[in-house]
């Protein structure tokens, strides 16, 4: 499957989450977004080679949940993707901010 295809399966399932429409693939910080929101961006693509060709290509991603609520709801069901780690937390602008990263 390639990278694009794997990254709009990631979509659907963010938006599964989420129960809503309200992810964005970079996204530029001008979008007035409404909350609460998933943004995401690919940070790295890691590439398996077998015989000096790629032979698998897996992409990380990085994925922020933006919630009013601290305490979003929607934490546990990041925590529970495969290969899907919490980065860190943070405040800006009254809004919380959960990172994430997954190899998709």
């Amino acid at each position: 499957m390639a990278i694009t295809d794997r990254r709009l399966k990631l979509q659907d399932i963010l938006e599964k989450i989420l129960g809503s429409d309200h992810v964005y693939f970079n996204a530029p910080s001008s979008l007035r977004m409404q909350y609460p929101a998933i943004r995401y961006s690919r940070t790295n693509i890691d590439k398996t080679n077998a015989d000096n060709i790629a032979y698998l290509l897996n992409a990380e991603y990085q994925i922020i949940l933006i919630d009013s609520d601290p305490d979003s709801l929607y934490i546990d069901s990041l925590c529970q993707l495969p290969k899907c780690r919490h980065v860190r937390h943070y405040e800006s602008d009254g809004l919380s901010h959960d990172v994430f990263q997954i190899i998709f």
